[in-house]
């Protein structure tokens, strides 16, 4: 899997970066991007989401365990290539809290990652700090608007996930 900078995207995808992190992308995003997501990749047969359509990012279709319910919860996020397999930044929209598939990974950290037709089962580990920084450096080439969502993430300090392909 390949990240196309944002240098190289198509206008488009440079377009709908910058929307997604502007304070009306979030607004409108944050509470329908999910829903997109899903229909996107019940049309497309699992092979795209809303939101690599609309970027060009890749994207990952994540499926967690909820760590309250037990109940398995899949959700669409961005995904960093990673020498051990990838990464994944916890911005939840630079929202005050980590979204619920950050929770469900420290409670849980067995996952199934699906990218297109591939699939694999991964546990999944916290960036290291150092690490972290890596992983946040190679995402913001991807998608600046992360620093956006850092502003706005306010005290809350943005973790990252690596998923292990093994």
């Amino acid at each position: 899997m390949r990240g196309q900078t944002f240098a190289d995207a198509n206008a488009f995808h440079r377009v709908m970066r910058r929307f997604a992190s502007s304070k009306v992308g979030v607004a409108l995003l944050r509470p329908t991007a999910h829903h997109l997501d899903r229909f996107v990749t019940r049309v497309t047969g699992g092979r795209s989401s809303f939101a690599a359509v609309a970027t060009g990012i890749p994207v990952v279709m994540l499926t967690t365990t909820g760590a309250k319910s037990g109940v398995p919860r899949t959700v669409a996020v961005y995904a960093i290539p990673h020498p051990d397999g990838l990464a994944l930044i916890a911005s939840n929209f630079g929202g005050a809290k980590h979204p619920a598939w950050y929770h469900n990974l420290k409670a849980h950290p067995e996952a199934t990652v699906t990218i297109g037709r591939d699939t694999w089962h991964t546990t999944a580990r916290l960036a290291a700090p150092g690490e972290r920084d890596e992983i946040w450096a190679k995402g913001l080439e991807l998608y600046p608007g992360w620093r956006q969502y850092e502003v706005r993430a306010g005290k809350r300090h943005i973790e990252a996930f690596v998923l292990p392909r093994s």
